[in-house]
């Protein structure tokens, strides 16, 4: 039935009121037109005496309808265990680059330290006048 369950994403289903002569109290029915249901699988559809489409194969699409809910249930079952799996790698990546942000820190919070001492020692060995001079 891997397949042939897909006819019941065509059926339209339909709300409907029996006639006062069949049915008093009429209340509202849920349900599919037999002729509508026939052009979309004959096979669905029983037939009278004189070979018309007489009433729905409930019991088919019910069965039809319980093979559609498996296939989208399994298909879920599937995108949760993907989801679960990219959010472990997302996981995995982020603590990576969060190890990388702190070492990429830690290497500038030591460069600007070198700087400073760089400058400090420039300062000290270069004499004020010419650092005035340069400056202008």
């Amino acid at each position: 039935m891997e397949h042939a369950s897909e006819v019941i994403y065509g059926l339209k289903p339909v709300s409907f009121r029996y006639k006062r002569e069949v049915e008093p109290s009429r209340p509202l029915g849920f349900g599919l037109i037999a002729e509508e249901v026939e052009e979309i699988n004959p096979d669905l559809v029983t037939r009278d005496s004189t070979g018309e489409a007489g009433s729905v194969r409930y019991d088919a699409i019910n069965a039809m309808l319980l093979n559609e809910f498996l296939k989208e249930h399994h298909q879920i079952a599937e995108q949760q265990a993907r989801l679960t799996e990219l959010k472990k790698q997302f996981q995995t990546v982020s603590a990576q680059q969060q190890e990388e942000i702190r070492s990429l820190k830690a290497q500038m919070v030591d460069q600007v330290l070198l700087i400073q001492k760089i400058s400090a020692q420039l300062a000290t060995t270069i004499p004020t006048e010419q650092l005035a001079s340069s400056a202008q």
